[in-house]
Parts: structure tokens; sequence; C-alpha cells
């Protein structure tokens, strides 16, 4: 009965203002939870499955949606129910999607309601795998950019037999599991019915041919390993962990594929001086009491190299100012950069002579004598200072 079922937004788990595109995310995580190819015998998950495609079939229908947001289930009593293709486009992409996920598939045939699947596994080119390296810089480096040069061991087409992998003077020949196609379809009872799942061909490993003869260089792979040099521009403004994408420089691909990238992480050096937080740079500067006190002009070391500031009297201990535009360059906008936040610390004495503190006891009793000893009550009493 329609009042028996549950909320569509509900069962979705999804506000009744999602968009097309979170309707879709949220059916899709569910059919791939509760498909039934996943919990075989499931009862239950069967029948989640079914529930979740129904709401998905109403909400992701403009015309359908908007009837259930005015009248609820009640729109579709005396219709015969919700009614739903999984041919239809609406279920196509995301069964396309699960399929490719669930199976381990690159496309998908169809879904014949409860009538049948099809999934498909290509054997066509398929990239390479990336390769991952690292590299050190220093602050200043990460702030400038720079270029650096990394030795490697990297894979590149056997100059024995041309990458084919054969032995010299042979070739490949077609192989007889899957007639040159590298496709083999296997069919097995579902609970949809008879399912169709084609795979790449186990003895060609999908690529429709065999090498008998295997070249000694490469062993039949087709590559062999090289010393290397790669250049790396490591562009100004780059964090501390980032990578940087050379192409073509990683793993050879299988059938006809390209190479994978290789990945260089950019690991960068603490600096005494600086540090950094996104875009801006911080430091701190130390200050004398007099400075603090009557102001005065001042160099600030930057990335950029010194600066000069003009220091108001009566700088506090702690303040902070902003040198704009000098801080981190932006990745992608290397004419806008961050601010460098400067922090103006107080640089007390630890040691004094006689007359620094006798200097220092005439302007304390200027400023009303604040040096005092003694906690009782009662006239206090000076403290030696000369000891």
């Amino acid at each position: 009965m329609a009042e028996s079922k549950r909320d569509y937004y509900e069962v979705l788990g999804i506000p009744r203002t999602a968009t097309e595109d979170e309707i879709k995310r949220a059916y899709r995580k569910l059919a791939k939870k509760y498909h039934p190819d996943v919990n075989p015998g499931d009862k239950d998950a069967e029948a989640k499955f079914k529930e979740a495609s129904e709401a998905y079939a109403v909400l992701i229908d403009p015309e359908k949606k908007a009837k259930y947001d005015q009248f609820g289930h009640a729109a579709f009593d005396g219709t015969g129910g919700v009614s739903y293709d999984y041919n239809s486009a609406d279920f196509s992409d995301i069964f396309s999607d699960l399929f490719g996920d669930l199976f381990g598939g690159g496309g998908f045939g169809g879904f014949g309601g409860f009538g049948g699947t099809r999934t498909r596994t290509r054997g066509g080119p398929v990239q390479g795998a990336n390769t991952r390296a690292r590299i050190r810089i220093t602050f200043k480096e990460a702030i400038t950019g720079c270029e650096k040069e990394l030795e490697l061991n990297l894979k590149e087409a056997c100059p024995e037999c041309g990458g084919s992998g054969a032995k010299k003077g042979t070739s490949p020949v077609t192989c007889t599991q899957c007639g040159g196609s590298g496709q083999i379809t296997m069919t097995q009872q579902t609970i949809f019915g008879m399912s169709q799942t084609v795979r790449a061909c186990p003895t060609c490993s999908g690529t429709g041919r065999v090498i008998k003869d295997k070249c000694p260089k490469c062993s039949g792979s087709g590559y062999v390993s090289r010393r290397q040099k790669v250049q790396v521009s490591v562009p100004a403004g780059i964090d501390d962990g980032q990578s940087i994408r050379i192409r073509g420089k990683g793993e050879p691909g299988a059938n006809g594929g390209p190479f994978g990238d290789l990945l260089v992480e950019v690991r960068v050096a603490e600096d005494p001086v600086f540090a950094r937080e996104d875009t801006d740079i911080f430091s701190a500067v130390n200050i004398s009491y007099a400075q603090a006190a009557l102001g005065d002009t001042i160099r600030i070391p930057t990335v950029d190299g010194e600066v000069e500031y003009e220091l108001k009297p009566g700088t506090q201990p702690g303040t902070r100012i902003r040198l704009r535009g000098k801080g981190v360059p932006y990745l992608r906008q290397n004419n806008v950069r961050g601010d460098h936040y400067v922090t103006f610390l107080v640089r007390v004495p630890e040691k004094m002579n006689r007359e620094q503190k006798e200097a220092l006891l005439a302007f304390d009793a200027a400023m009303g004598g604040g040096l005092s000893g003694g906690d009782g009550p009662g006239p206090k009493k000076k403290k030696n200072i000369f000891r």
C-alpha cells in the first residue's frame, strides 16, 4: 500500500532541495551497496535496492517529482505504481559507472529490468601507472621557484625489439583463445537472469597477440630500464607536500596505451627566520626598549631582502604589522602575492654594567618610580640593583 512506503527523499537520504547531481550521487551509493550481485541471496538487500530504484525513478524525473512533491505517494495510486526501466537513459549512466566499480569493467551494455545484465571489461589501451619521486628545496626556492634535476631509472622501449617484446626476426602472433579481439565473453546465471561479462583475454592480457619467442633483452616486456636525467621546473609558491606532474615519465601502458606520469613530491625545508601559512609569511623582529618607546627607522628582513620601516613611538611588545605583497606568490597567479606579517619583540638585556643600571634607575624615577622592594605594609625599600 502506498501509505506504508517510506518517503522517497528519506529512502535516498537527501533533502527536498537536492539537485539532480545530488539525487544521482545518493542513488549510485545505495545501488552499489545493495546491488544483488554484491549481495547474492540477500532478500533484504534486494528489497532495499528495489526501493532505492523506485525512489530514484520518481525524483530524477522532473514531472514525476513535481507530482510527488505535491501529492506524495498518492500521486501514483491507481496508475499501477511507479514504473521504471533500467535500460532508460536515467539508469544507464548510473549502472555504467556502477558495474565498472563492482566488477572492474570499463563499460556497461544495458540492464534489462530484472531480465538480465551485461557488463563489459575493455581490453583496449590502458595508460601506465604513475611513478613517484621526491625533491627537497629551500624555503626561498619555494617562494621564487627553481629548476631541479633528478636522476632516475625510467623505462623506455627496448632497443633490441623496438618495443614488440618478440625476439629479433620474429613477431607476435594472433591469440588463438580470443581470435585476436583481446576479449572473451563469460555467461552466468544471476538473480536477474543470464549475465554476460566481457573481459580481457587472460592468455594475451587483452592485447590480442601472443609472443612465442621473447626478446632476450627485455624478456618479452618490450621495455628496459635506463638511468635518465629529468628536469623538474618548480613553480614559485609551491608548498611543502605538493607534487609536480611530469607527463609521460611513468610506467609503460598496456595494449598500446600511453606511459603514465611521474609525480614529484616537493619537500620544503624549514627556515630559521620565516614561517609560512598558505600564501602569508610570518616572522618576528627584536627591537630595543628605547626603539619601542621613542620610535626608530629599522630594517626588516623579508624573502625579497631587507625593507625599511618607520617604527612608531610607543610601539608595544607583540605589535604585529603587515607588509602587503611581501608574502608567497599564488601558484596560478604569480603576479599576485600574499602578505608578510611581522611581530615586534622588545629585547630585554640579560646583563648590564653599573652605568647602564644607573641610567635605567634614573629613567624609572622619572617615570614615577616603579622599582621597589619588600612585600609588607609601610614605605617600600628600594632594591639594591648594584649587587
